[in-house]
């Protein structure tokens, strides 16, 4: 698919006409010899079957417990919701609200606007409202905190330990694979790739 569009280097700020750019190519400045562009190679692919996978494992993270704790004959488990609606009742709303928001909608959106955007794309139609949907996924991916939340679970969990058994969930595997396959996301996809794709 062909485009016909300018970008300036980061480097040296001479303008290039960019006339298409193939999967895996690099385009480098005449003048200073930076990278301007580089595309990833198979990008729609990987990109859309972590996303697959991203939800499924999502929904896992959801839908089973995260923790466990038994002391005695008392035994409790907690899905990742259901913390959010114990600091509610705790009167910390504040931050059940910071740990819905970071932990749950937003990586939560930030799937669902990537497989809006990735499935025309791999059926070489363009999204509806392309623009829009790529600029909530750039304002959305830094509020989705998943990792500073699962180290607060590592480290209740140490602190727990020494007073009772703990047993990790599903959810707590689910919620760790999850970390690494939004990284992974982030790493494959290629937003110019996208842009170029869409206007074509």
């Amino acid at each position: 698919m062909q485009s016909n569009s300018l970008m300036a280097c980061h480097d040296c700020d001479l303008l290039h006409r960019i006339d298409g750019h193939p999967e895996g190519g690099t385009s480098i400045c005449s003048r200073c010899g930076a990278v301007l562009l580089s595309h990833k190679r198979n990008s729609l692919d990987r990109s859309l079957a972590l996303t697959i996978t991203g939800l499924i494992l999502f929904v896992m993270a959801n839908a089973y417990p995260l923790l466990a704790i038994k002391s005695g004959s008392l035994y409790r488990a907690a899905t990742l919701m259901g913390s959010v609606e114990v600091l509610y009742a705790a009167g910390m709303w504040q931050i059940g609200l910071l740990v819905f928001l970071t932990a749950i909608l937003f990586p939560l959106l930030d799937l669902l606007c990537r497989l809006y955007i990735l499935i025309p794309l791999k059926m070489n139609r363009k999204p509806w409202k392309l623009s829009f949907i790529m600029s909530l996924n750039q304002t959305l991916n830094p509020w989705g905190m998943m990792d500073v939340f699962m180290l607060g679970i590592l480290v209740s969990v140490v602190k727990l330990v020494k007073m009772m058994k703990v047993i990790p969930g599903v959810s707590l595997f689910a919620f760790m694979m999850l970390i690494l396959v939004l990284a992974a996301i982030a790493a494959f996809f290629d937003p110019h790739l996208a842009w170029e794709k869409g206007e074509g």
